[in-house]
């Protein structure tokens, strides 16, 4: 799914227009951004938990050329997701039970 199909899902679910559903939405992610790049930890109950982390500085290895390069310490956002959204990918996961051909 891309931004476009999420904006109509997001107008097709809540009866909004597209364009107020991709203002809402867009207004949602800035509010996201903003305070990840204050440093500060968003979280939705049940959906899941927006961070910033520190990654070390680390040495890693070109794959094409052999070569060890440097690679600098830097913050990176993380997504915990939250126990909803786990079940959710849980239920969906299982298979639906087979049916057993009858044998004549």
């Amino acid at each position: 799914m891309n931004k476009t199909e999420l904006v109509n899902a997001m107008a097709a679910k809540t009866g909004m227009t597209k364009v107020a559903a991709k203002e809402a939405m867009n207004a949602c992610f800035g509010a996201i951004q903003e305070k990840l790049c204050k440093g500060e930890k968003v979280t939705l109950i049940g959906f899941g938990t927006f961070s910033v982390v520190n990654r070390k500085a680390r040495t890693a290895k070109n794959p094409q050329t052999g070569a060890t390069v440097k690679v600098p310490a830097k913050k990176v956002a993380k997504f915990k997701a939250g126990s909803n959204l786990l079940a959710a990918k849980k239920a969906a996961k299982k298979p639906a039970a087979k049916k057993v051909a009858k044998k004549k």
